[in-house]
């Protein structure tokens, strides 16, 4: 289509398997003309893609920079950011779509036309501030980020309410919400098996202490079983689980299943446990995909008191909020499942599906975007 805008997306992640940068792909695609930067091969439907190496790391690691707060010198120096910058220069477009701080000062460093939309996955200066060392020399980084470029963005968004206030309260800008909801999928809930099949499905970091989950099946009744899917980011970590879940009754681990497959993945089993301890700020505001897409598999979901999901599952009534955080508070609700209760909890995913979706949670990005690039079919 001639005269089309042309939106670069722009994140330090393998697009196509990055479920919220791929929805944005997915969602523009067909309105502008969008080219994408990041590690791995071109997702579909884009104008061109401009790959990243892979092994260019995209965080801080000048520790001299960084000790000595020349923040400037220790941004460009990321190796992701001294890649793409190269790869990128000469490039012309009317505006950008930065996923995450670390993107955000190469996008608005390109001049975009009509700006930039910063969309920000976590709460940066906080990413890992259960990490003494990190506090003491990330985190100050991260905050001279947020302060020096967040208001040069023409809007923004980020993944849950409590995150956007904290922005909006640290450093005065205005912080739309579009959650990591799943695209809606057409399907029933399935009969409630017997026994009972749990499923947790995370990324393997020590800091979500999954040991729990185990912990609660070394006496869970036969009345439930449980799986894990856990993605290896700390290798280690994920193989201490393995050994330490050998031989538990109804524990099974799951290898990993590409996204495009999870939510039918998802479906074969009857309640999530997307139970996350608030070991840092961004898991006490989370808030996650996991959520959304137990709701597209038509499942029942067991939480902590999480408060931006316990929102969503008390307003639908899609399952059971554990009181604490405690592997003695959760073994006490798996213990209390019945068929029926799970059932109801299907059903009731059934009912939210449309409205817990991406296709309904995404009107914020469409309107942003919108205001960048004018109405898609508008001339440039």
């Amino acid at each position: 289509m001639p005269n089309r805008p042309s939106l670069l997306i722009l994140s330090f992640s393998p697009i196509r398997s990055d479920p919220r940068v791929l929805k944005q792909v997915q969602l523009f695609a067909p309105l502008y003309d969008v080219t994408t930067c990041g590690f791995g091969d071109a997702p579909e439907g884009v104008v061109e893609h401009i790959e990243i190496p892979g092994e260019a790391r995209a965080w801080v690691d000048d520790r001299v920079a960084i000790a000595t707060r020349r923040y400037e010198k220790a941004y460009w120096n990321i190796k992701a950011v001294a890649e793409a910058k190269p790869r990128l220069a000469g490039r012309t477009f009317d505006g950008i779509l930065a996923n995450d701080l670390n993107a955000i000062p190469l996008a608005l460093s390109l001049e975009p036309r009509r700006g930039v939309h910063g969309d920000l996955h976590e709460f940066a200066p906080k990413e890992k501030d259960d990490d003494l060392r990190w506090r003491l020399t990330v985190a100050p980084f991260m905050r001279w980020m947020c302060r020096t470029y967040l208001k040069r963005l023409t809007s923004i968004t980020t993944v849950a309410r409590g995150i956007a206030d904290q922005y909006e309260a640290d450093y005065g800008v205005t912080v739309g919400v579009v959650t990591n909801a799943a695209p809606y999928s057409e399907r029933e809930p399935a009969p409630v098996h017997s026994p009972i099949r749990l499923i947790h499905s995370a990324a393997g970091q020590r800091y979500r202490r999954l040991e729990n989950f185990i912990e609660v099946m070394k006496d869970a009744p036969p009345n439930v079983t449980l799986d894990m899917i856990v993605m290896p980011h700390e290798p280690d970590y994920v193989a201490e689980l393995r050994t330490l879940g050998e031989g538990v009754p109804g524990l099974t681990f799951r290898d990993p299943v590409p996204y495009a497959r999870l939510v039918d993945t998802l479906a074969e089993y009857d309640v999530s446990m997307t139970f996350l301890p608030p070991t840092n700020f961004n898991l006490a505001h989370a808030l996650p995909n996991k959520f959304f897409e137990a709701v597209q598999a038509r499942l029942g979901l067991i939480i902590g008191p999480s408060p931006e999901m316990v929102a969503i599952l008390t307003q639908y009534g899609l399952g059971e909020i554990v009181p604490d955080f405690t592997v003695e508070s959760l073994r006490s609700v798996i213990r209390a499942l019945t068929p029926e209760k799970v059932a109801s909890w299907k059903q009731a995913a059934d009912a939210a599906a449309k409205d817990l979706s991406a296709e309904a949670q995404q009107a914020t990005w469409k309107t942003s975007i919108a205001a960048l690039l004018g109405t898609p079919g508008e001339a440039s």
